[in-house]
């Protein structure tokens, strides 16, 4: 199976999930909870760094959405995967990463292998100050290429994360690896 491109939505686009569509968090809203969060020095300080590892801290998002404030030590990343039916925002709030990401709409099941179309890769370098958001089935993998300095980051996902789609990448072949829940994450 062949992906190509698609237009990514936007920022400002709305998505919401079933209820009431006044109390669910737009991509713009959970972006602008990102970005307010990323400017609060204070927490941003606060947040323990491992020097091999990954830490984060869990916060209270906007509207119910689950929210993270993760720290990246040198060299690490996460390798690609996608936040299934939740849409989200992030933004470096220290340091700088790198998000890799398809331009395609990939199928939602039903597939362990696709072969992606050469024009589908994009690769944005976020500095402190800059994020993005995106849509539901946003595959990409974000990572820290610093070789001596921690980024720390803020992410916010609506609804909260129901699951997490891991793939591994050969060239143009991306294969499903694993369904993450909630509950592998405990």
């Amino acid at each position: 199976m062949s992906v190509s491109p698609s237009a990514s939505p936007s920022a400002t686009s709305s998505v919401f999930a079933a209820g009431s569509a006044s109390t669910a968090p737009s991509q713009a809203d959970l972006y602008d909870f990102v970005r307010r969060t990323a400017a609060d020095t204070e927490l941003i300080d606060s947040l323990p760094l491992d020097p091999e590892g990954r830490t984060w801290v869990r916060l209270d998002g906007p509207g119910g959405s689950e929210a993270w404030l993760i720290g990246w030590p040198p060299g690490t990343g996460t390798g690609w995967h996608d936040h299934a039916d939740s849409v989200g925002a992030f933004l470096t709030a220290s340091g700088e990463l790198k998000e890799n990401s398809l331009a395609a709409r990939l199928p939602t099941d039903g597939w362990k292998t696709l072969e992606l179309a050469e024009d589908v890769d994009r690769e944005r370098r976020l500095r402190a100050g800059q994020g993005r958001a995106f849509g539901r089935h946003h595959v990409h993998e974000v990572l820290n290429e610093s070789p001596d300095r921690h980024a720390i980051s803020v992410h916010a996902y609506y609804p909260p994360l129901p699951q997490i789609r891991r793939y591994s990448r050969s060239g143009p072949v991306l294969r499903l690896e694993q369904v993450e829940r909630p509950e592998d994450w405990q």
